[in-house]
């Protein structure tokens, strides 16, 4: 006999697609971080000489806007990891934009460009459709 009062949720394997978004997520955030204290204890300017001329570029800003997205990662992936719903959605604008960023990187590397914004697509339909499965475990 089943109780018709209550309904139990099961679990897909589409759960472990979140699961990979987080860790993505986790990952790319640690690397960013280190890439800002890195380029915020590292000399203040870069130098670029192209056939046009030199370029300098103030890589404080570029530190501190490194080691906060990191640490915003880094938030956002243990909050996919707890099922909250902000992370979820946080996680989505982020995979978003990783894929429209990619778009800027397909004259240059467009192998690397399609696997990514691929990625990208399958861990927004995972976040977007199966993701309360991780909350519903939590």
């Amino acid at each position: 006999m089943t109780d018709s009062g209550t309904t139990t949720a099961r679990r897909t394997g589409w759960a472990g697609w979140v699961v990979f978004a987080g860790i993505i997520l986790l990952l790319s955030g640690l690397f960013s971080a280190v890439q800002g204290i890195v380029a915020l204890i590292g000399p203040d300017t870069y130098y670029l000489r192209t056939e046009g001329g030199l370029w300098l570029f103030d890589v404080a800003g570029w530190g501190w806007w490194n080691l906060i997205i990191g640490l915003l990662l880094v938030l956002v992936a243990f909050a996919l990891f707890a099922g909250q719903t902000w992370g979820r959605v946080v996680a989505v604008i982020l995979a978003i934009l990783s894929a429209v960023g990619q778009l800027l990187l397909v004259p240059a590397q467009p192998w690397w460009s399609l696997i990514v914004i691929s990625i990208d697509v399958l861990v927004i339909y995972a976040l977007i459709v199966h993701g309360r499965e991780l909350r519903d475990d939590a």
